[in-house]
């Protein structure tokens, strides 16, 4: 068998289906032949399977091997165009008795390998319910395929394989049988899944250790299971995982092996528990196969596949380096892959990189940057360091942290080499704060501080910004900036003084605040988002240079107060616009107090400039000081770990205060003079200076609480209470320590006040229940207002509606109109006296004759004023006004008879 036909062809795979009950097997089963075209089609051929078991079950003695033979030979020719669902359950029986007689009788493996064949036909059903009826029966058969694999025959185990890939690429049937359709495509697939094969297929790779040819089979049978998430999670149990990656290195010149193997872990990552996949991975024997793998890929793959199948490679790797058990650096992987990361910046002259090359096609471009990337994870585990130390990976990647130079020539394009800049330095900004001696030995602060002034330049130079890394960057230089600003944040966090004191001399404070105002010069872009982040990391680590040095502070100086002043006065509407208007404004607050107050010059220009009043405006932002001082109050306690419910209530009345550090420390009987548990807590937190402020304000009256806030304001207003109780509770411990005992009047008045403490903290807990309760139906009633109203108006909305469509049906239907216009009729009739009062006046209230699909209001006819009142339309109104008629009224045109004889008109 040539390695040539274990190629596969990825499917997808059905969801799993239902578990059905199976129906009882007939005892003659008939199966329709197909007849040629023009004859009938609905005879069938009678085939008794019950026959042939019986037969198969008996002794060799009493039947010849060859008359067992015939029948079966006869039962292939029969089902020939593929099995029926109802008959498969005795199929399959037959096929178990051919297996058990094939170690005794080979001539067996032959039957047994076409019925085999035959199951990879489409299966065929007589009614629509046979899916589901003989699901039971289906899926016992295809578990009995798994079972069959131990069967030591190459040829029945290749056939059970191509049986089963057969199952993913259903073809349909090549002659139409009468009375019989074929099953859905997904059915064999579904049942695939609820027999159980993927697993016996996973333990039958076993068997097949030192056989090339069966072994790829398997594999390509398992990349097609491998496909659905129920067919990974049974792989993973048997676990698949660690079984296939111990042997990726198994000789194969076909190299199908590790193809198929790593397809494999793919889609078990992918579609089952990955951190299941990765704590089978995580052994020596993998990881050393998986190192030589990836070595041998990479010194000697140099096809296009075998560069995609090396990152796929690294990709799992990484994936299994995540895991802090994993043995990575004992297996000598972890060497290996700092050598390969830094080999093209940093020469070597170990054999391993001597003559290796890097191209800039696209899988050697993904390769570097996956190595970077692994540098990252590898360092979360300190043991790494100096193996970073050794390989030089400082130096590598501050190669990266220069302005690009276009006359060297280089093997990466432009786009490729501003992506790898930018990952190089997202890169340092986790590897360097781990390597301090190194980063100052290789000037990197020097680098950083040139680079960052490059990056403030105007000039030609602009990156495309077609990355991860580059994302807001194209066309400017923001995501240089950026992560470099990051890188430079990381080192001054460390708190390191020989960073940050060389920082400081080579005038990075000033070099900050430039940039700053070159940020804030520059138009509103759709880049705001980096912009605002660039200018909140600047602040941030000029708060980290200035804090607790007055001579920094000095240096931060006007200009520095100018920006921190330019930031409070951004509109407050800003803060609502998810921008990162939050970040800078608190970076601004940080920077006011790390990098002005102490620095009595600074101090006053900022009062000058009328700071102190910004500060309250940013306070009244919708905060009041008495909400404020409580949100600080629940976040000490949480802090702190005091015992709260998720409402804020008291859970432990008698310690109503007490902090996990409090819980912690055991009680021990101290001098008088020196200060308990309960009393040093309050000079450790800020919990006894809110209770102060808000007990001068008497607790009543404090606008803009909400009832979280009302809730916790019952704890601070007997903060005083339950701090007495927390001291006496102290006292009452030492004095059982000490073995002492009390005087009568003395034990009650203890145990009165630790009574009275504890009925204290019982009814703070009930008045909060209280609230919370009384809260909880005012939210029910609100909810019922908003429910009520949003009915009220649906239902509106539905009458409007109704009445649209029935004047849409008035005037669009004849006989809808007469109707209505009955049911109008009738409605003014009822309305109606039944008898008319005497010397009552009738007033018709219908026109007669009017075609109407609205109610009729009222109406009034008006006549127009005669014309020969006018004067006709010519004639002038104004004027004849002017002068009124004896006779009232509008003038008339008469004729009159002059003196002459002639005749004139003229306005009387």
């Amino acid at each position: 068998m040539s390695t040539a036909e274990a190629s596969a062809v990825p499917a997808d795979a059905a969801e799993v289906g239902g578990r059905a009950k199976t129906g009882s097997p007939r005892t003659i089963p008939v199966f329709g032949v197909a007849i040629p075209d023009g004859e009938m089609q609905d005879i069938f051929k009678p085939m008794d399977l019950n026959r042939i078991i019986k037969l198969l079950e008996e002794d060799d003695k009493d039947v010849s091997e060859e008359k067992q033979l015939k029948y079966i030979k006869k039962l292939v020719h029969c089902y020939q165009n593929g099995f029926p669902l109802r008959d498969l359950a005795q199929i399959f029986k037959i096929l178990s008795l051919c297996a058990e007689k094939i170690e005794k009788q080979p001539c067996f493996v032959e039957p047994a390998s076409e019925i085999i064949k035959l199951c990879g036909l489409p299966f065929l059903k007589k009614k629509v319910s046979d899916e589901i009826t003989y699901t039971e029966d289906t899926a016992n058969s295809f578990a009995l395929l798994g079972e069959l694999m131990k069967i030591p025959s190459s040829k029945l185990r290749i056939q059970i394989c191509k049986c089963i890939v057969d199952f993913y690429h259903a073809e349909p049937l090549k002659k139409h049988i009468s009375g019989y359709q074929q099953v859905s495509s997904s059915f064999k697939i579904k049942m695939v899944e609820v027999g159980g094969l993927a697993k016996a297929m996973v333990q039958s790779a076993l068997l097949l250790e030192n056989q090339l040819v069966e072994k790829l089979w398997v594999l390509k049978v398992l990349q097609h299971l491998s496909t659905s998430g129920v067919n990974c999670t049974l792989m993973v149990k048997a676990q698949a995982a660690s079984r296939l990656c111990a042997h990726l290195n198994d000789p194969d010149p076909s190299g199908q092996l590790l193809f198929r193997s790593s397809e494999v872990l793919w889609n078990l990552l992918e579609k089952s528990s990955k951190e299941e996949i990765i704590q089978q991975l995580s052994n020596l024997e993998c990881l050393l196969t998986l190192k030589e793998v990836f070595k041998n890929l990479v010194m000697r793959g140099h096809s296009h596949y075998e560069r995609q199948l090396r990152n796929d490679i690294l990709v799992i790797t990484t994936i299994i380096a995540q895991n802090p058990g994993a043995p990575m650096i004992e297996c000598g992987f972890t060497r290996d892959l700092i050598l390969f990361a830094t080999f093209n910046e940093v020469k070597s002259q170990n054999p391993l990189v001597k003559s290796l090359k890097l191209f800039n096609c696209y899988e050697d471009f993904e390769l570097k940057k996956l190595l970077f990337n692994i540098i990252v994870i590898l360092c979360k585990d300190l043991t790494t360091v100096q193996l970073l130390i050794d390989g030089k990976v400082i130096l590598a990647l501050l190669t990266y942290v220069k302005k690009p130079e276009r006359l060297k020539i280089i093997e990466w394009s432009a786009a490729q080499y501003e992506e790898l800049q930018l990952h190089a330095i997202a890169t340092l900004s986790s590897v360097a704060p781990l390597l301090i001696e190194e980063y100052m030995s290789c000037q990197g602060n020097a680098r950083i501080l040139a680079f960052l002034e490059w990056c403030g330049h105007e000039d030609s130079y602009f990156i495309h910004g077609n990355s991860f890394h580059g994302t807001g960057g194209r066309g400017n230089k923001f995501a240089q900036m950026r992560y470099t600003l990051r890188l430079l944040r990381a080192m001054v966090y460390l708190e390191d003084e020989t960073v940050n004191k060389d920082l400081c001399e080579r005038g990075v404070i000033h070099q900050l605040i430039e940039i700053f105002k070159t940020m804030m010069s520059r138009p509103a872009e759709k880049e705001e988002a980096i912009a605002l982040e660039i200018q909140s990391d600047t602040l941030l680590i000029l708060s980290g240079l200035c804090e607790n040095y007055i001579q920094r502070k000095e240096m931060f100086g006007t200009e520095g107060v100018d920006i921190v002043l330019h930031v409070m006065k951004t509109d407050p509407k800003n803060l609502q616009r998810g921008l990162g208007y939050n970040v800078l404004l608190f970076s601004t607050l940080d920077s006011i107090w790390c990098c002005i107050l102490g620095c009595y010059s600074s101090e006053d220009y900022f009062l000058e400039k009328e700071g102190i009043f910004l500060l309250l405006d940013i306070l009244a932002k919708d905060l009041t000081a008495a909400s404020l001082l409580i949100k600080l109050w629940r976040k000490e306690e949480k802090e702190l770990g005091v015992k709260r419910d998720k409402n804020g209530k008291i859970v432990d009345t008698k310690r109503p205060l007490f902090t996990s550090f409090q819980e912690e420390q055991k009680i021990v009987p101290l001098p008088a003079n020196c200060p308990s548990i309960a009393v040093m807590d309050v000079a450790e937190n800020i919990r006894a200076k809110i209770y102060a402020v808000l007990d001068k304000l008497d607790f009543e009256n404090l606008p803009g609480l909400s009832a979280e806030d009302f809730v916790t304001l019952c704890i601070i207003h007997r903060y005083l209470d339950f701090k007495i109780g927390e001291i006496w509770n102290e006292v009452s411990e030492e004095i059982k320590l000490e073995k002492l005992r009390l005087v009568t009047v003395d034990e009650k008045s203890l145990h009165s006040i630790i009574a009275a403490t504890e009925n204290i903290g019982k009814m703070v807990a009930s008045l909060q229940s209280e609230m919370i309760e009384n809260q909880a139906l005012q939210d029910v009633q609100n909810e019922q207002r908003v429910y009520a109203k949003i009915q009220a108006t649906h239902k509106q909305r539905d009458q409007a509606h109704k009445s649209w469509e029935n004047f849409l049906a008035r005037t669009s239907n004849a006989k809808t109109l007469k109707k209505a216009k009955r049911l109008q009729e009738k409605a003014i009739e009822s309305s109606r006296y039944s008898k008319r009062p005497q010397n009552a006046i009738f007033h018709q209230t219908v026109i007669k004759g009017l075609n109407t699909t609205v109610t009729s209001g009222r109406v009034v006819t008006v006549e127009s004023t005669p014309t020969r009142l006018l004067g006709g339309p010519l004639a002038d109104t104004d004027i004849a006004l002017k002068k009124l008629p004896i006779r009232g009224g509008a003038l008339q045109k008469v004729k009159v008879k002059p003196l002459n004889g002639l005749k004139k008109t003229v306005p009387i």
